[in-house]
């Protein structure tokens, strides 16, 4: 099959609006959904005009509220709406809407005539915005009333097995054009990997749009093209992923992607949000994913599902890198060489001697930073609410350890000449520090520490912001993303990311 097109969803609330966004987007897109549901009421009685506005295939879609949509007038308003849409058809296609959507249960036989008639396909269209939708084929089947039809469900999965049966499911629906797409934190691998759901098209949003569009799993267009290269997807394409939870922030997928465009490797490396590890492994048996980057809160629990792993995801006892083999999954831990890198950089000094270190948090990427510490020669101490997972990992290198509290506050001070932040505080927030997302809340920093923070969104966190307003030196974590990532890209393809990369 060919590449699923891409259809831009317009949500403005004037017609002008969505006219000036189709011409900032038409590059990137195939076609055009008009929300008219999101238009002020005096601006749906010119809908009809649209098409020939914006001189690109679109779907004229009215959402009921029913549906996740907007629309809150009756039905026969929406009737004459539709109507009125569709009526007085140009000779010139281009000025028609190129498509209708109805719902399933929307059946006016003189609408569909008219379609019809004017060369309008309709997309016969089912959405359920709290639930899966399961028998997929059976559901198209009934839902296609005539072969000018092409059948949309669009659903919400509670999990990523849901997700899971969705592609399962659609592993031979190739009879017909169907569209599929899944809805919420779950459903964005529907999306990008459309072809394998043999799906008509994918949808994408502004990058203008409103909260609500982005909940519902839109990427915008520009990220599908430049970041995932969705065009260049085949069925050969080979499929790496990122998986953890919530994972709400994510920059791997464009140092990955950009790798592979640059070393001409049919590959995409697409995010895949998992409650668990064996739900993440059960997609990537089903979507056929030869790798993954494995972060919070997975480097550990990955432990027991791998054939085989590295020495230093032995010694560390985590594991951020996944890669299947004839046996199984094989594990490395890339974050320790990442950090290692990172804070040499950092620090100016090719290692940590005579430098009293204070590790935040006791999770895997904890692990990999007291491994690369240690291997640098530094002396640490780790501070954690829970005291008892840092002293399991305080007792393997000799470091200290203590409660992340202001009891601590004093101990902190005397290991603070670099103060590495390992935990997800801060992630996505770039609120004033508080309690909630500021890890050292309760430490005044003096202005000599140096502060290197292994979360990179956004650039500065409320930490770093607090310490660099008290004269600290102060780094994100995007330097050992990119090294780490660098021996990561190694791993999965056999291919240096660049010369100096190692």
């Amino acid at each position: 099959m060919d590449s699923p097109l891409i259809c831009l969803t317009l949500s403005g609330k004037t017609i002008d609006e969505d006219v000036k966004l189709a011409n900032v987007y038409r590059n990137y897109i195939d076609m055009l959904e008009l929300r008219a549901d999101y238009l002020e009421e005096d601006e749906l009685l010119d809908i009809r005009r649209f098409p020939s506005l914006v001189k690109i295939p679109t779907i004229l879609t009215i959402r009921r509220g029913i549906d996740g949509g907007q629309f809150r007038g009756g039905e026969a308003s929406r009737t004459m709406l539709f109507a009125r849409a569709l009526a007085f058809a140009d000779q010139n296609p281009v000025n028609n809407f190129a498509y209708v959507d109805f719902e399933d249960d929307f059946h006016i036989p003189s609408l569909q005539d008219a379609a019809l008639a004017f060369g309008t396909l309709i997309i016969r269209s089912f959405h359920d915005m709290n639930n899966p939708v399961t028998d997929l084929a059976k559901r198209f089947d009934a839902m296609r009333k005539t072969g000018y039809e092409i059948p949309k469900i669009a659903c919400m999965p509670h999990n990523l097995s849901d997700v899971t049966r969705m592609f399962k499911e659609c592993e031979n629906l190739t009879k017909y054009d169907h569209i599929l797409c899944g809805m919420g934190p779950y459903g964005l691998p529907t999306r990008l990997l459309a072809r394998k759901l043999h799906s008509y098209l994918t949808f994408v949003s502004p990058e203008e749009a409103g909260a609500e569009m982005k909940s519902l799993g839109h990427t915008d267009p520009v990220t599908l093209s430049n970041v995932y290269h969705f065009r260049s997807i085949r069925d050969t394409t080979a499929v790496y992923g990122i998986t953890g939870f919530p994972l709400k922030h994510t920059s791997s997928p464009e140092l990955h992607n950009t790798g592979y465009q640059d070393h001409k490797i049919d590959a995409v490396y697409i995010p895949v949000c998992a409650p668990d590890i064996d739900q993440a492994l059960e997609f990537a048996d089903q979507v056929g994913i030869r790798g993954y980057s494995v972060t919070v809160p997975f480097k550990e629990t990955i432990l027991p599902h791998l054939e085989e792993c590295s020495r230093r995801v032995t010694e560390i006892g985590a594991c951020n890198t996944i890669v299947r083999t004839d046996k199984g999954w094989s594990g490395y831990n890339t974050d320790a060489f990442g950090i290692e890198h990172a804070l040499t950089d950092f620090t100016g000094s090719k290692n940590l001697k005579h430098r009293r270190i204070a590790i935040i948090g006791a999770g895997g990427a904890a692990r990999a930073v007291a491994y690369a510490v240690h291997v640098l020669g530094g002396k640490a101490c780790i501070f954690n609410r829970t005291v008892m997972k840092a002293k399991n990992i305080a007792e393997r290198y000799g470091f200290n350890y203590a409660s992340l509290d202001p009891e601590s506050g004093n101990l902190l001070g005397k290991y603070s000449d670099l103060i590495i932040q390992t935990t997800s505080k801060g992630m996505g927030d770039s609120a004033p520090a508080n309690e909630d997302n500021d890890p050292l809340w309760f430490y005044e920093f003096l202005g000599t520490e140096q502060l290197f923070d292994i979360v990179y969104a956004p650039e500065i966190t409320p930490v770093m912001a607090r310490a660099k307003a008290c004269g600290c030196k102060v780094s994100n974590g995007l330097p050992m993303l990119k090294y780490q990532g660098y021996k990561q890209f190694k791993l999965f393809t056999g291919v240096a990311y660049e010369s100096d990369a190692e």
